[in-house]
């Protein structure tokens, strides 16, 4: 029986109003990860979906900070030094914390590994999205606006 958008929903929300810490779900082969902690991502495991704790009104909310994947062998003829940022989650892709802010990051930025590269928005709950490593912005893949689904390209960013 996999995970239903409602399913999700209540979910979501049950672990709002409790005082967990984190929840990891696993119905046939499908994930749901869910953690107050902005570092547990990376421990959750590689197939597990997240999202943040609680419900942010405005596009604040610490949430996971995404683990840049190795370059991998095929990566569409971008040089070995690239590394590509993939989607923590399925969600709404947004470059900006408005539609009149300023993007996080534009081509040719310089970035941190704590440097916000942008928003994933789900049922009004908002990831944001870190480099997780220093380098240059060389691509951005997703179109602001766009839905993504968990593991879409969204950056590519060269090593420095």
């Amino acid at each position: 029986m996999p995970l239903k958008q409602p399913d999700i929903e209540a979910l979501v929300d049950l672990f709002g109003q409790s005082d967990w810490d984190e929840m990891h779900l696993e119905i046939d082969g499908e994930e749901l990860f869910l953690s107050r902690d902005s570092r547990a991502l990376a421990s959750a495991g590689a197939g597990a979906a997240s999202a943040p704790a609680a419900a942010a009104p405005a596009p604040i909310a610490a949430a996971p900070t995404t683990a840049p994947a190795a370059p991998a062998a095929a990566s569409g003829g971008r040089p070995d030094s690239w590394v590509v940022v993939k989607a923590p989650n399925l969600g709404t892709f947004y470059r900006a914390s408005a539609p009149d802010a300023a993007p996080y990051v534009t081509l040719g930025a310089t970035v941190a590994p704590e440097t916000e590269l942008c928003l994933i928005e789900v049922m009004k709950l908002f990831t944001t999205v870190r480099a997780g490593l220093s380098g240059i912005v060389r691509e951005i893949v997703a179109a602001d606006g766009e839905m993504v689904e968990y593991g879409s390209e969204l950056f590519w960013i060269e090593l420095v």
